[in-house]
């Protein structure tokens, strides 16, 4: 162990417990630390970003509230794939969250098995979103400007023969989809294989849940999806699935 880590860490515990800031004395004697070795240590958080001194209180500094916000930011990540993985078992399928940010459809965690493989993504999934259920999803959860400019830059064309033909018939489609009703494609995106989606709304944000099956298991599509998004309902306010992830 090294003495002078375990005293700078005492020190930062010491200053994130006191909102108001803290004299170098008080939070020597927190810390239990002889006052010039606190001074010492205090000095060189401060000088490394860790802490910052305003009018002789020390507060966290930039260093130290990066490193919590990615703690925070690395624990949604976690509940996201702990509880794509419950779903995973659950329903016995592949299991996806995405979102759209950016302008970009980003699928962000996948919970799969050896013998529940995810899609492969053969074709750019952020280029094809008129093709798979993710995308469609997505896209029918934006404002038609957003969907139309969406499709300016990635442009409607046929990856297999069920692929929607244009750009027009796409939009027809995401006009008749239902605020919070499951998207579905058959062998779309990918042939041999059948996906759904699930809207999560939050906020502004648009996000959601897919699974898929082998085209050969078709019959279990709508109802694994409907019992996909009502365990989407009944847990995601408690695991707090969120976008900025």
């Amino acid at each position: 162990m090294i003495s002078s880590v375990q005293r700078a860490m005492r020190l930062l515990e010491a200053v994130a417990s006191r909102e108001q800031g803290a004299p170098a004395k008080q939070l020597a004697r927190e810390a239990g630390l002889a006052l010039p070795t606190a001074y010492h240590l205090l000095r060189t958080l401060v000088h490394e970003g860790y802490l910052r001194r305003d009018r002789g209180l020390f507060f966290l500094g930039e260093a130290a509230e990066r490193l919590s916000s990615s703690g925070a930011q690395q624990k949604r990540r976690s509940t996201v794939r702990d509880t794509l993985a419950h779903w995973r078992d659950a329903l016995g399928v592949p299991v996806y969250y995405a979102v759209y940010r950016d302008g970009e459809i980003e699928v962000m965690c996948v919970a799969d098995t050896p013998a529940n493989p995810a899609v492969e993504e053969w074709a750019d999934f952020r280029e094809t979103g008129h093709a798979h259920a993710i995308g469609q999803c997505l896209l029918a959860q934006l404002d038609d400007q957003a969907r139309r400019d969406h499709l300016d830059r990635y442009p409607v064309k046929p990856i297999t023969p069920y692929t929607v033909r244009d750009k027009d018939s796409l939009l027809r489609r995401l006009e008749r989809t239902g605020r919070m009703e499951p998207v579905t494609e058959r062998q779309e995106y990918a042939l041999g294989t059948v996906c759904a989606a699930i809207p999560i709304t939050a906020g502004s944000s648009a996000a959601a849940v897919a699974l898929s099956l082998p085209s050969h298991q078709v019959d279990r599509l709508l109802p694994a999806a409907r019992k996909l998004q009502s365990e989407v309902g009944r847990l995601l306010g408690t695991l707090a699935i969120s976008i900025s992830i």
